[in-house]
């Protein structure tokens, strides 16, 4: 095959790209990993995937709402690709694990070039010029992710914040997740690699970084470094301001790490801390290893470590078997815990996983009526978490300037609330004082002193 730095300047047509990202933050990074590689080819990355030469979706497996928006995505860019004959089209990410979703689409999708999974992204290039000098399809899945591949590129959305991966896989197993099927098992990055990406970062005029991983906290680095240990270590980088990580395991949440809260001050006053269910009978169905008194009792060693600490959430209703009273009990721990926000869903399955086969499902207007309640008491309970801001000044790392008001820039404070206040794209990436005057149930309004 032709070099590819060969291939891209012989089809010198082939020059822009569009990447549609499905899911979490996970494969948002992969999605800047795979920007990275193509702009280090020479490709420029578009809005318009109809003015696209490729086109790529990285897939979440995680929602069933994500896989019919995914196979609606393939039929449109069959339209693309009838105009445009050589239009690419790559799908990759974690649906792309399942055999039984690459069987669907070599069947019903055949427009589809490239396909490949969450282990193997660092082999995209290879793929594509396959595609380009062979004119062959490429599918290449990989069921074990192997050694942890250092050193690739990045194109970031933000040039002041970024995501940097600690680890990869999950070993949990939770009964209605797809997550360890598709990511594979627990892979920790050595923390001199990590320390190394965070300083070139700092070098690139990054300010805030957030540490990703299906579960952070179970970090195991090399020289028996656990996540706690790292935290300590960035908080010592020079010219890191703020440090944030998602996601946690209950279970896993040691006191160390609560530790860490009182005592390093670049690590953020958030933390996400998915329940799930506020019930014991439907934890253990679930798998989570911890009960909803295990939960509160986190909530009270954080809060005291760090009084302004902002607590989010996920949870699902409708799990099968979930009682009326199994799922008031949830309610309860939503009011009970005061979160900040929660991302909320009703339990769909997912082929695969040990929840799909229970019998008990429950139909689907009863987890649409509980999903319903479950939102205006999280809804509530942001509002009044909001409330406490009135009156107060708090840091904002300014994102941008907002999507709603010209005349106005929006950004995050340290307990992750978004602060929309006066002024202009000057202060993007900047850290302000803002005066709360006004907070709302998912946002907060001030002005800069």
């Amino acid at each position: 095959m032709l070099p590819l730095k060969h291939l891209w300047e012989e089809k010198g047509s082939m020059k822009k790209f569009n990447i549609l990202t499905l899911g979490c933050q996970m494969n948002e990074r992969d999605s800047e990993t795979l920007a990275g590689m193509l702009t280090e080819m020479g490709y420029e990355q578009i809005d318009d995937r109809n003015q696209a030469d490729i086109a790529i979706i990285n897939t979440c497996s995680v929602r069933d709402h994500a896989d019919r928006r995914f196979f609606g995505m393939l039929g449109q860019l069959k339209k693309i690709k009838e105009k445009n004959p050589g239009f690419i089209v790559c799908v990759c990410g974690c649906m792309m694990q399942q055999q039984h979703i690459i069987d669907q689409i070599k069947e019903k999708y055949p427009w589809v070039d490239i396909i490949f999974g969450t282990h193997n992204i660092h082999r995209f290039p290879r793929l594509l010029g396959n595609v380009i000098s062979e004119k062959e399809k490429q599918i290449e899945i990989w069921e074990d992710g192997g050694e942890i591949v250092e050193g690739l590129p990045s194109k970031r959305l933000y040039k002041h914040k970024a995501f940097v991966n600690i680890m990869f896989g999950c070993n949990n197993f939770c009964t209605y997740c797809i997550v360890p099927y598709t990511r594979g098992r627990e892979r920790s990055r050595r923390p001199e690699d990590i320390l190394a990406e965070i300083k070139r970062l700092v070098d690139d005029g990054v300010k805030e970084i957030t540490l990703l991983g299906q579960n952070v906290n179970s970090y195991k680095g090399e020289g028996g470094v656990d996540f706690a240990d790292l935290l300590r270590m960035i908080n010592e980088v020079d010219g890191i301001e703020r440090i944030r990580f998602m996601t946690s395991h209950p279970k896993d949440l040691s006191d160390r790490l609560i530790d860490v809260y009182r005592d390093c001050d670049k690590v953020c006053s958030f933390f996400h801390l998915p329940v799930q269910s506020g019930n014991d009978n439907i934890l253990k169905r679930m798998n989570r290893r911890y009960t909803a008194d295990d939960y509160m009792e986190l909530v009270r060693k954080l809060r005291e470590a760090r009084p302004d600490i902002s607590l989010t959430t996920d949870i699902i209703v409708g799990f099968p078997g979930e009682t009326e009273e199994e799922f008031e009990d949830t309610l309860k721990l939503v009011e009970a815990v005061n979160f900040d926000s929660a991302f909320t869903f009703m339990y769909s399955k997912r082929k695969g996983t040990p929840a799909a086969e229970y019998d008990d499902q429950i139909p689907e207007e009863i987890k649409h009526d509980r999903f319903d309640r479950l939102v205006e008491t999280v809804n509530r309970c942001a509002a009044d978490r909001n409330a406490r801001f009135v009156g107060q000044i708090t840091p904002v790392l300014v994102e941008g300037v907002s999507k709603s008001d010209e005349g106005c820039v929006t950004g995050r404070n340290p307990q992750n609330k978004i602060v929309n206040f006066p002024g202009d794209a000057s202060l993007t990436g900047t850290i302000v004082n803002v005066k709360i005057s006004e907070a709302g149930t998912f946002s907060l309004v001030g002005k800069m002193v």
